[in-house]
């Protein structure tokens, strides 16, 4: 049964706010830092305020909260999960990656800073999103499990190691076993540990942190499956970035090797998946099902 329009409303009023908590956060954490640079300060927020869903960092703050924890419990790690993110897409904008000169609607950080800049801006974020564990999650068991887990997702057996599998298969001749782990470790680790920091937050049992870490899991492949879809049935100006680029880049995508049909197939049966993950959750999950089916019929 799908949910009222009323639900609906009060589960995307939750994901707004969740966003805009985490963006005030990381404004807030950074603000406190005199010493850095005045253009690389700018480079880093010019980046981080540049919209998006924010969808990694909100699942923290939802998982965490459908374990009973409250938002300020997930605060310092939804905002170490976003300033991870925004330096990925700062350094997959770069000419030497994927060359995009267009991101959210604005000029790449690339674009607007210089390449020296923005690579740089790309390594503070990273660097930052650590020490923002390190020293606004205060207590110390907590800090070690987080830092494994943004680690691991975002290094080079994770994001690292998906994003490198896909420069090295462009123009390939690659099977459905190899665009798998690409998306799997590009896009959708970092998602599973979204949602089992959010539960880490919250001091949940390991049964919970798995549960939900696989509802994460599951959430990002289908994401990266819609976002190979967009790119090629979207525009650039819904996108807010360069479309049609994956085929002229000679991209392995799920619709390049199993057809449009299947792959949107696919994307559909994850999301029945991950929300059918959530069965032993309460009403505290319900924005996390709505999440799930944002994520299937998205346009951006």
């Amino acid at each position: 049964m799908g949910m009222s329009e009323a639900v609906e409303s009060k589960c995307q009023a939750r994901l707004d706010k969740a966003a805009r908590s985490v963006g005030q956060a990381i404004e807030g954490y950074l603000c406190h830092e005199p010493s850095i640079p005045e253009t690389l300060y700018k480079s880093m927020t010019y980046s981080v305020r540049a919209g998006g869903k924010k969808l990694r960092p909100v699942m923290v703050i939802l998982a965490c909260e459908a374990c009973g924890g409250k938002e300020i419990d997930a605060l310092p790690a939804a905002a170490a999960m976003e300033m991870v993110h925004t330096y990925s897409l700062i350094h997959d904008d770069l000419p030497a990656m994927d060359d995009d000169d267009m991101r959210r609607g604005q000029p790449s950080n690339h674009k607007a800073f210089g390449e020296g800049i923005a690579i740089l801006a790309g390594d503070a974020l990273l660097t930052y999103a650590f020490h923002t564990i390190a020293r606004h999650v205060h207590e110390d068991g907590l800090v070690r499990k987080l830092v494994l887990e943004l680690s691991r997702a975002a290094g080079a057996a994770g994001m690292i190691g998906g994003q490198a599998c896909d420069l090295l298969n462009q123009n390939s001749v690659g099977g459905l076993d190899t665009v798998n782990y690409i998306h799997t470790h590009k896009t959708a680790m970092m998602f599973r540990a979204a949602t089992r920091m959010g539960a880490i937050c919250a001091n949940a049992d390991e049964k919970q942190v798995d549960v939900l870490g696989d509802y994460g899991l599951k959430i990002g492949l289908a994401f990266q499956i819609v976002d190979d879809l967009l790119d090629i049935t979207s525009t650039t100006e819904e996108m807010g970035k360069r479309t049609q680029k994956d085929q002229s880049a000679g991209k392995l995508t799920y619709p390049a090797v199993v057809g449009m049909t299947q792959a949107q197939q696919k994307a559909d049966e994850l999301i029945e998946h991950a929300i059918a993950t959530l069965e032993d959750f309460s009403e505290s999950a319900e924005p996390l099902r709505y999440l799930a089916s944002i994520v299937s019929r998205r346009k951006n």
